[in-house]
């Protein structure tokens, strides 16, 4: 997405073969029954619309960043709003049931899927790290708090611009949502640019923040690109970035939105990107520990239950039973548990009966 003034500072907004890349001399195009098909050079096929035999009479790219199929009577056979990569565009929409999600990529380079995703569910909007150590995302933020379903069940989300004012000077970026068996909605502004935001994407980041983009053609084009909203950030509007799993990298303390600390067993040090957890390579209870740390949080303390009540010790006891534990958390006025398979980042709090308990192996 973008116009001619700024050629050089595309935005991709959608991608057909997620993690499945093709080489030099590969083909894109709308064959003769229909189906479009991404294919390499040696007739490798990358992707397609599984469209053929389908009525499929012509290919459109719309205004709104949508690429359609349609058949003789304009009616739609595949769209590619429907399948959504990292990116949501204005009129684009999550629907519980269907297209529920939006997915990371790996990396800048690597646009195989990555740990992030953005989830529509019945009850809240919510975003999740995926870890190999975990069986199952973890939850690190949810929309739910802001979002009034009273006893209904979350239906379709969508982004959405719209003028606030006659002349155009001011616009809101949405997330509108709707619930099941009714007929209108409500919506989160995210921002209010004093411009015209139709031209606004919202993506997932590589680092699991999410961010609107919005172009704004009276600036140069070195600049054409606004962040007009981030989730997560350093005012903490809406959240921190402590908040982020991996701000710190693989381990580190978080306060005010930036790394201050490594913790050891030794004590607090310096952060660096070196910083790690401890290695444990044994699972029998004899052969690991643990160290204390007081006044903090884990990135899933905040938006889940955890597990309990329960006691303290039989908290570590969940700990020590599973392999796969690296620490716990544990809440000592509310006797809530948290087992922890990511360490990650940890947010320093003032309230000191929220501890953390790290594994480390005995010498």
């Amino acid at each position: 997405m973008a116009s001619h003034r700024s050629e050089s500072l595309f935005r991709w907004v959608w991608e057909a073969n997620r993690g499945n890349p093709v080489h030099e001399n590969a083909t894109f195009a709308l064959g003769g029954d229909g189906n479009l098909v991404l294919a390499d050079a040696d007739g490798r096929v990358a992707w397609q619309s599984h469209t053929a035999k389908k009525g499929v009479v012509g290919l459109k790219l719309l205004p709104n960043g949508n690429m359609v199929l349609h058949d003789s009577k304009g009616n739609f056979v595949w769209q590619s709003f429907d399948s959504p990569t990292d990116t949501l565009l204005v009129g684009q929409s999550l629907r519980v049931g269907a297209v529920s999600k939006l997915v990371s990529r790996a990396s800048e380079k690597d646009n195989s899927n990555g740990p992030y995703s953005l989830v529509i569910e019945p009850k809240q909007l919510s975003l999740y790290y995926t870890s190999k150590n975990s069986p199952k995302p973890l939850l690190y933020y949810t929309f739910g708090q802001h979002m009034y379903l009273a006893d209904g069940l979350l239906a379709q989300v969508t982004l959405d611009s719209r003028s606030e004012t006659l002349d155009g000077s001011i616009y809101d970026i949405i997330l509108k949502y709707v619930v099941a068996n009714k007929t209108s909605g409500d919506g989160l502004i995210l921002r209010r640019p004093k411009y015209n935001s139709t031209l606004t994407i919202l993506r997932l980041g590589t680092d699991g923040n999410l961010q609107a983009y919005t172009y704004y053609h009276m600036t140069d084009y070195l600049w054409a690109w606004d962040v007009t909203f981030s989730l997560f950030s350093q005012d903490g509007r809406w959240e921190t970035q402590c908040q982020l799993p991996s701000r710190c990298g693989n381990f580190g303390l978080c306060m005010d939105s930036q790394c201050v600390a490594c913790p050891s067993a030794h004590g607090l040090l310096g952060w660096s990107k070196s910083c790690a957890p401890p290695k444990v390579t044994s699972c029998r209870p004899g052969d690991f520990s643990y160290y204390k740390l007081a006044g903090v949080d884990h990135f899933l303390s905040k938006y889940t239950k955890g597990e309990g009540p329960m006691k303290e010790g039989d908290c570590r006891g969940k700990c020590n039973k599973d392999c796969k534990c690296l620490g716990y958390f544990y809440n000592q006025e509310t006797s809530r548990c948290w087992i922890a398979y990511e360490l990650k980042t940890l947010t320093k709090v003032a309230n000191s009966t929220h501890v953390g308990y790290i594994k480390v192996p005995k010498k």
